[in-house]
């Protein structure tokens, strides 16, 4: 009897014991926002203040640069594409090419402006465009890693005409939640880039 009263008692014991214990919530997995893709479309661009046109997405608006840091831009053509739903912004800036000097000074600034993030970048790849036909040339700069843009191109008809272009995301740089967002923007930079053409 004394024995089933102890093991009554530690039985009693453990379970108040275990009641007692204090509850330790477990984190709830990581999760991001389900994102909303537009249907793909796309419209030409064909605004006054360039002379060139390309294909722009159609829900994309175009707003013309009317200052720079406080100042007027260089061009009338400067301009950004703005994607709203997906916090996207393709920022473009023209240059007439006056001389080679020019052309070789605008090229090694795009190349500098690329390596400006190398800091965070892990790798830079370096994609040739060159569609003779058309005299359109240069190059797409694709940056992997934590940086502020990650997608970024120069295009040139290598006599009169040099045009500029950076990816940014209106977000902290989050390169694992941005994959799916910027594989869909990189088409329409793509999509630009393989469209340009200058106007005569």
């Amino acid at each position: 009897m004394k024995k089933l009263r102890f093991v009554l008692l530690v039985s009693a014991a453990l379970l108040f014991m275990q009641a007692c214990e204090e509850y330790v919530p477990l984190p709830k997995p990581r999760a991001y926002p389900r994102v909303i893709y537009p249907e793909k479309a796309y419209l030409p661009f064909d605004e006054s203040y360039c002379h060139f046109t390309f294909d722009v997405p159609k829900y994309a608006e175009v707003e013309q640069d009317t200052t720079y840091f406080d100042e007027k831009p260089q061009s009338d053509c400067w301009f950004n594409i703005d994607v709203p739903s997906l916090n996207a912004q393709i920022h473009c800036s023209y240059y007439p090419v006056t001389s080679r000097a020019r052309l070789d000074e605008l090229i090694q600034d795009a190349f500098e402006l690329a390596q400006k993030h190398n800091i965070k970048a892990n790798y830079i790849e370096e994609i040739p465009v060159h569609r003779p036909a058309e005299k359109v040339h240069g190059i797409v700069f694709s940056i992997e890693g934590a940086t502020a843009s990650s997608y970024q191109f120069f295009l040139t008809d290598s006599t009169d005409n040099f045009l500029r272009g950076a990816l940014y995301f209106n977000t902290q740089a989050r390169p694992d939640s941005l994959a799916p967002v910027l594989a869909f923007m990189k088409e329409d930079v793509n999509r630009l880039v393989g469209t340009l053409k200058w106007n005569e």
